[in-house]
């Protein structure tokens, strides 16, 4: 389920749900799922995706989804991927600037889980790993102990360029190959979708939040993550990458007692409802702030 934040719940997919369904539930379903899932797929899938013969899923796309083009500096696209790749108009998005507040990097659907001193997170009464979800990573893991995972899931529809979550600097970035899963909450239920994707890992020293983790996880159809990687101080709100075509993910993970998340977050997160947030967006406050 997913909620807005007056409480309003959306309309889901109902097409995408019956055939992730059928890939993830059905034993024949998960013998193609297999095959979806492997990178050269999804690089077969982009290739399309960036053809002229691409571009007519564009109008079916924006119709089905009701998407607001008055956001968008539109152009003259020549491929799908073009139009996934699509620049917001200036002051479409408002960065929140209050230095206490935690903000969503992108346009997406929330979902916000405690990290348990042991390194696990439950997502519908799974256990999932930080550590996994680093790269094995346990020296890096057990900065985040007891503190907070912030998943937020970006679909089709929505605008898939993400920015940094307040001013900070990058102290390393990493690649951490995979495969790739759907990151429909259908497959996450039933797989470690995010300890298994290939994703990018940056470590942030932040001005507010202290050392944040920043994970783009790649999804089906989506092999591709486009980051910047700076080597000067960026500032909350800039750009930081944008993901090429297909549904993706952005994960933050945060140290023990650093944020807490908004009140209708938190409620929704404990029944596995996702909140509709919007880049730039309040999510949370500094702990103590």
């Amino acid at each position: 389920m997913i909620k807005d934040r007056n409480g309003n719940v959306l309309t889901a997919d109902s097409e995408q749900e019956k055939t992730l369904s059928f890939l993830y539930s059905n034993s024949f379903g998960r013998i193609i799922t297999k095959l979806l899932c492997r990178r050269f797929v999804s690089k077969l899938g982009r290739l399309y995706m960036c053809s002229p013969l691409s571009k007519r899923r564009i109008k079916k796309l924006v119709s089905k989804h009701n998407i607001n083009m008055d956001d968008y500096i539109v152009e003259d696209w020549r491929s799908f991927n073009q139009f996934f790749i699509r620049k917001i108009k200036e002051g479409r998005r408002s960065i929140d600037q209050t230095k206490a507040h935690a903000i969503s990097p992108a346009d997406s659907k929330l979902t916000v889980y405690d990290i348990g001193e042991d390194s696990v997170y439950k997502i519908k009464g799974c256990d999932y790993s930080v550590v996994q979800l680093l790269g094995g990573d346990r020296e890096l893991a057990k900065h985040f102990f007891g503190g907070k995972c912030f998943i937020y899931r970006l679909t089709v529809d929505n605008y898939h360029r993400y920015c940094y979550p307040d001013n900070c600097v990058e102290l390393e970035h990493r690649f951490i190959p995979g495969v790739l899963h759907t990151v429909n909450p259908i497959a996450t239920s039933r797989y470690d979708v995010y300890g298994k994707n290939c994703r990018e890992l940056t470590i942030l020293e932040t001005e507010s939040f202290g050392t944040v983790a920043y994970i783009e996880v790649g999804a089906m159809m989506v092999g591709q993550i486009n980051n910047r990687h700076p080597e000067q101080p960026v500032a909350r709100g800039d750009e930081k990458g944008y993901f090429s075509f297909g549904g993706s993910t952005i994960i933050l993970l945060y140290k023990k007692d650093a944020v807490v998340p908004d009140g209708d977050i938190a409620a929704n997160s404990l029944t596995e409802t996702e909140t509709a947030v919007l880049m730039g967006e309040k999510t949370g406050v500094k702990a103590g702030g």
